[in-house]
């Protein structure tokens, strides 16, 4: 654990010195997290068991309660201060790192890349001209394929099986001949 630790630290330390910090409050623009530990301030206007309240009240609550045991990709980004007065800024999620089955994916710097530069390019601010080569079709498809496998990982029923310690390995039946 201390070691996957140790690689979002420095993910997130790239996602600084790639994309910098919010001028204002000296937070970074992007930034990686695991979803279980994140909480949030609401403004609520009913209880838990949907009582109504005569106040609406801010309560600290599970920011991403429909997700577990996954990284999330956030945003800096401004919020309407409506919704919670004195509060101007919040990490919006932009990508969490699961497959198509919902697998938990550990967090990989060119998929975090290219996604962060994605929505740039959406946005109009940065070009994506640099991940669009003029070569032969073999080279594209491979760029395709290792991108698919960074964003989405190893599906295999062996490697998940594996991955989650519902699997067996069995060590080779053959002896070293001496």
């Amino acid at each position: 654990m201390k070691e996957q630790v140790e690689q979002i630290e420095l993910l997130n330390q790239r996602l600084t010195d790639e994309y910098g910090l919010d001028t204002s409050t000296g937070q970074p623009i992007f930034r990686i997290v695991w979803a279980n530990d994140q909480l949030e301030k609401r403004l609520v206007t009913e209880t838990d068991l949907g009582v109504q309240l005569m106040y609406p009240e801010v309560l600290e609550m599970k920011k991403y309660s429909y997700l577990k045991d996954v990284y999330v990709l956030e945003r800096l980004v401004e919020i309407d201060e409506r919704e919670l007065p004195g509060i101007k800024l919040s990490y919006e999620p932009l990508w969490v790192y699961k497959d198509a089955a919902n697998n938990p994916l550990p967090p990989i710097w060119d998929a975090t890349k290219f996604i962060v530069d994605t929505l740039y390019a959406a946005l109009g601010r940065k070009s994506l001209r640099k991940y669009v080569e003029d070569t032969s079709q073999e080279a594209k498809d491979a760029r395709i394929d290792k991108i698919q496998e960074e964003l989405f990982g190893n599906e295999t029923e062996v490697t998940d099986a594996l991955t989650y310690r519902e699997g067996i390995v069995v060590p080779s039946s053959k002896t070293r001949e001496s």
